[in-house]
């Protein structure tokens, strides 16, 4: 385990002995779903946890708060950090390591994200399949550690098959339609060009945001479990004719949290299924 990992796992241990089954990243307008959390352990502010990043951006709450959803223990990032922010990659990731270190096996990750396909909407909610992440540095850059996985990890399934598999049957029974989708992380912080949006269709890309990707890298290199759902808070550049704008995404969020809740707990109780097969 890398220093700066220890030291916050040692001070979060100073806090609290609770052991994290699944892990869950909420993004931008989002924040709200810790309210609906089963019960709470405890919450610790970025902020208290020495070396730890800090959440500059609206509607990001910056805390890790702990407890129970549909009878899984989570640790959830109730705001994440961006590596827009000014952070380097191994800063961003550092929350994904942390966790991951204090038990969480399974990674639900979720962001507001621009579409791009013709088949989704404003509102849509979609299960990533996979992603592109030619446009970020990848986040393994640097010095390997044996302890945290290989050098070269295979990237062909992030995203797992029995978990997607298990989180569409409860999306059905949550009455919650859910997409299928490809995710592009671009750098941000300003939005893409409609000429970009034309590109990362013949790529063959779905949505397009600022997060996500670097996570989901660092925590499949990590042996995690991952999903990853998109919330479509606006049509990208170009193939709508107004100005974007993140508060935009974040009312979006906020008209979708009813929908976004009832997914979000079922997926997490997917965890018990996994397990039990």
């Amino acid at each position: 385990m890398k220093k700066n990992v220890r030291e916050c796992v040692t001070y979060i241990r100073s806090i609290t002995d609770f052991v994290p089954k699944a892990a869950l990243v909420l993004g931008s307008g989002l924040g709200g779903f810790t309210e609906k959390l089963d019960s709470i352990v405890c919450e610790i502010p970025y902020s208290d946890i020495p070396g730890f990043p800090v959440s500059t951006v609206s509607g990001h709450a910056g805390k890790f708060i702990m407890g129970y959803v549909e009878g899984v223990p989570l640790i959830c990032m109730s705001g994440r950090v961006h590596y827009y922010e000014g952070y380097a990659p191994e800063d961003v990731v550092l929350p994904l390591r942390v966790m991951h270190a204090l038990g969480a096996e399974f990674l639900f990750l979720t962001n507001a994200a621009g579409g791009i396909s013709s088949d989704l909407k404003p509102g849509s909610l979609v299960l990533l399949r996979d992603h592109i992440s030619l446009f970020i540095p990848n986040p393994l850059i640097g010095e390997n550690d044996p302890d945290e996985g290989e050098r070269f990890p295979d990237m062909s399934e992030v995203y797992d098959p029995k978990l997607r598999e298990l989180v569409v049957k409860a999306a059905s029974e949550a009455d919650v339609r859910l997409e299928s989708g490809v995710y592009c992380q671009l750098s941000g912080p300003s939005y893409e060009t409609p000429a970009e949006i034309r590109l990362l269709q013949r790529l063959g890309a779905d949505v397009v945001g600022m997060s996500t990707v670097m996570e989901a890298i660092t925590a499949h290199h990590a042996g995690m479990k991952v999903c990853a759902i998109s919330f479509v808070s606006n049509m990208a550049a170009g193939i709508n004719t107004h100005a974007l704008s993140h508060e935009e995404v974040k009312e979006a969020g906020i008209q979708a949290a009813p929908r976004f809740t009832r997914l979000v707990k079922a997926a997490i109780g997917t965890v018990k299924s996994y397990e039990a097969e």
